[in-house]
């Protein structure tokens, strides 16, 4: 007969199953890819923050993914970090500290998806109204849409784990190397069918508004470069949305792989480490891709090292 330990406040982590000999090898790889993460969006955040050259909207709204990355992952890897180092058995954390780490996973998914869709705004506008650009993209709109991303994924986040924080808990393990919704309602002996709903719909509705903004703006985009004769348009639009779009589908590949292997039990340590790279990857990719295409972040980086001027590579 199952034993059960009703809302504990005390629960346990599962974390990943890594044998010993892979063990700091692994540990390693995460260690350092943390650490180029942060040290990447903290330096490419305060690079578009200090020169003034950068202070477009382009550069501004791409700033909340920077902010987004390294909180996502400040709550997260860390954590996952120690508890590797430690016995199984050690791997406690408290329900409050959970729920604030699930809380944080999923705003930077959510966020991730909300943010791209205003830079898919910003490019539509330079793209296809460049004329009115400066008119529509003031500081203003800027504001307006960064609280959009922000507030939008935290509405329906909070939604999300408030209905899991309502349930009682019957158990204490958590299979997961880290908090997150799926994984504290699991705790839960009562009815979870309120929050399944909720949840699909949640991911329908975030996947389904995230793939058709991102369809209608680059139709539209495509349709204004061929039936344009404009080279530099056409050139400035290839530069632009390419990196966007390789950005977007980077996250989107990510988190259609975590989601899928959430079906198959019997993969459940793919479905760890795919959950982990979910955050890590898109993180370490953000910077680097938009940095090296934009022949102004490289200008801007040539001056403040004063070397030889920085060659975007697309």
């Amino acid at each position: 007969m199952e034993n059960y330990t009703y809302d504990s406040f005390t629960l346990q982590l599962e974390g990943l199953n890594v044998s010993k000999d892979s063990l700091y090898s692994v540990f390693l790889l995460f260690f350092f890819s943390y650490l180029f993460l942060m040290v990447a969006n903290v330096g490419i955040a305060a690079l578009v923050f200090i020169d003034r050259n950068l202070h477009q909207p382009m550069y501004l709204l791409f700033c909340n993914l920077p902010f987004n990355d390294i909180l996502g992952n400040s709550i997260m890897v860390p954590r996952l970090l120690l508890d590797m180092l430690r016995p199984p058995s050690e791997r406690l954390i408290s329900y409050y500290e959970c729920v604030v780490q699930a809380f944080t996973s999923h705003m930077f998914g959510t966020t991730t998806h909300t943010v791209l869709m205003i830079m898919a705004f910003d490019r539509y506008v330079a793209i296809c109204n460049p004329l009115r650009y400066a008119a529509i993209m003031t500081n203003k709109m800027v504001i307006k849409l960064t609280v959009f991303a922000w507030g939008v994924a935290f509405v329906l986040v909070a939604i999300l784990l408030g209905l899991t924080v309502r349930l009682n808990r019957c158990r204490t393990l958590i299979t997961n190397p880290y908090c997150d919704n799926a994984s504290l309602f699991k705790l839960s002996c009562d009815s979870v069918f309120i929050n399944n709903v909720y949840g699909l719909t949640f991911t329908v509705v975030l996947f389904t508004g995230s793939i058709g903004c991102m369809v209608l703006t680059y139709t539209r985009i495509t349709v204004v470069c061929l039936t344009s004769n404009n080279k530099s348009l056409n050139s400035k639009a290839l530069k632009t949305c390419s990196t966007h779009l390789v950005l977007y589908l980077i996250m989107l590949i990510s988190g259609f792989i975590a989601i899928i292997l959430h079906r198959f039990p019997q993969y459940s340590d793919y479905r760890k480490l795919s959950a982990i790279l979910f955050h890590v990857i898109p993180a370490s990719l953000n910077p680097i891709i938009y940095g090296v295409q934009s022949a102004e972040i490289c200008k801007s980086l040539s001056k403040l090292f004063r070397s030889k001027p920085v060659v975007p590579l697309f």
